[in-house]
Order: C-alpha cells, then structure tokens, then sequence
C-alpha cells in the first residue's frame, strides 16, 4: 500500500480539548468545557514560558538608534518576554560591523552619573516590563497637545514615574523628563518622542486622559554620537500566541504536540470533578516525561567549546 505523501497532521483546539478531555476519562459535552480547556490551554503555554527557551519563538528584530540623539529609551513589543542577545551595528551591507554591547542589572544602570552621556553604546539595561497599560488614568492634559510637540502639559505628574510610557488617545509617547516644581516648566512632560510602537501621532485636546504604559524597553548606554549610525541588533523570546475561539491551531511546532496534549489533560483533571487521584498524577508524569523529551530535542544543534581562562602572575 502506498504512504499518504503528506506531512501535515495537526490539532486545531477543539481536538486538542477532545483528546486532553478522554485521557481524563471525560467527554467533552459543553461549551463551558471548550471554554475552562482555552483557558487552561493559555496558562499552559505562559508556563512554557517560565520553564526557558522554546527555540521557534526566537525572532530578531533591530532598532535604530541614530535618529533621536540622546534617547535613552527604546520600547520593544509588547509581548516580549527577553532577549537573548544582542549586539549594536555600525555601518551597512558589506561594510557593517556587529560589537558586542554588555547587558548590565538595574542596579549597576542605576550607578551610571550622567545617563545622558554620548558616545558608542557599550552598555544596556533590559527593563522587562509587562506591556499592560493602566486600568486608570494617571492624570489629564492641561493644554492642547499638537502633533509636533515635543513637551505635554498635564494637570499633575504625581502619578507618573521620573521616565516612561504614556497613552494619550491610543498614541504612546516617550516622556525622558518630568519638570520641576522649582521652574516655570512644572507639570510638563519634557523631551517626548512621538507615536512610539507605531502608533499614530496626533493632536490631544485638553483634559485627555493620560494613561500610564509599562512597556518593556531597553536603555542604551552611552546614548549614541549625534550623526553617527548605529542599530541595536537583538534575538527576543516572544510569547507564545494565544489558544484562539476553537479552529485555530497552536502556537507550536508537530514535536510539541504530544507535549501539549499531555499538559492539558493534566491541567484539566485537577480541575475536573470525580477524577481519581492516581489518574492525577499518572497525567502529571505523563505530562513531565512528554515536557522533558520536547525539550531535549528543542535545543541547539550547534557545538560549543569551552576554554579555559588561565591567569599568569
């Protein structure tokens, strides 16, 4: 008999819940099953997450850093989870050059006298936020905001950190400054860089909410040579995507489906009624042993080489 020719087997999340559900012993019969299995697939894959490195949401991507001097500040998306790598770039095509930029903790970036002080970036500090914006708006604007205004006057800066992210009407804004209460220049937001994230710059009318938005970013150090060209190069780990409304396929390679599988039928037996206890922990093996071959083969194929550092006094 021949072979089918095809390599295409998958599980949209409707079969997913279907098979998770029979290794319980269950059926899946109501919408609210679909529903608490889409939930709990999602927690799943956030925990994949918090466990290391799953290769295939590896993506690069670049960020110009010679076109506002003196930036220090630089958004990255949203679903960020970190980056694994990075490098600044000089020149292009034959001519670039890739060196290496040191990351550094909050705590060291925090030591650093003058964060405004230009020269070739060395150094990085990755702020790991969380992408959410504020449920509540930290504060309102005081005066009509034009599209190429570089400072925005709001009612109070009480709320608002010393260096952030804003909201104003879907637009995201870098604020680098807050003014003092000792100059004329008090409740302004200074040094702002418009339309962050690609979002559209525009007008804001007084007493539009000012929403705060804690996205992760990186903040260069030295901030750059005014003229001079530079991308910061960088390898994240993105998040996995969401489950879907029930005809979508998962965010995974065919190897991690197995894997999947075996942790949403675990998920869902310590939330299913009338489920034995043994059958509870035989899933969670099942489920640890299934991770643990996924994550073998999930790895760099590439050798490494280790060489010792020896020091001569």
């Amino acid at each position: 008999m021949a072979t089918s020719g095809l390599t295409t087997f998958n599980l949209d999340l409707s079969e997913l819940c279907e098979e998770a559900f029979e290794r319980c012993g269950k059926e899946l019969r109501s919408g609210y099953d679909l529903r608490t299995a889409r939930r709990s697939l999602n927690i799943l894959t956030i925990e994949w997450a918090n466990r290391g490195i799953n290769l295939w949401t590896i993506e690069q991507d670049q960020i110009p850093i010679n076109i506002n001097a003196g930036q220090i500040s630089y958004p990255l998306p949203v679903d960020t989870i970190d980056l694994l790598d990075q490098v600044i770039r000089t020149g292009t095509g034959q001519n670039q050059i890739d060196i290496n930029i040191s990351r550094i903790s909050e705590s060291t970036y925090a030591t650093i006298p003058n964060k405004n002080a230009t020269g070739r970036p060395i150094q990085v500090w990755i702020n790991r936020q969380s992408g959410n914006t504020n449920a509540s708006a930290s504060t309102v604007v005081s005066a009509t905001v034009q599209a190429t205004d570089t400072t925005i006057s709001v009612v109070s800066t009480a709320n608002l950190a010393s260096q952030g992210y804003i909201n104003i009407d879907g637009e995201i804004i870098l604020y680098q400054n807050l003014g003092s209460s000792l100059t004329s220049n008090a409740n302004q937001l200074l040094n702002c860089y418009r339309g962050i994230n690609g979002t559209l710059v525009t007008s804001h009318a007084i007493s539009a909410p000012v929403y705060e938005t804690l996205l992760p970013n990186v903040n260069i150090w030295p901030t750059g040579v005014p003229g001079q060209q530079y991308m910061f190069i960088y390898w994240r780990l993105r998040r996995l995507q969401d489950s879907g409304t029930g005809i979508n396929t998962g965010d995974i390679p065919f190897r991690f489906i197995p894997c999947l599988v075996a942790g949403l039928a675990y998920y869902l037996s310590i939330k299913l009624p009338d489920i034995d206890q043994n059958r509870v922990m035989g899933l969670k093996a099942d489920y640890e042993q299934q991770f643990q071959l996924a994550a073998d083969e999930d790895r760099e194929k590439a050798p490494i080489r280790f060489v010792p550092r020896q020091l001569f006094y």
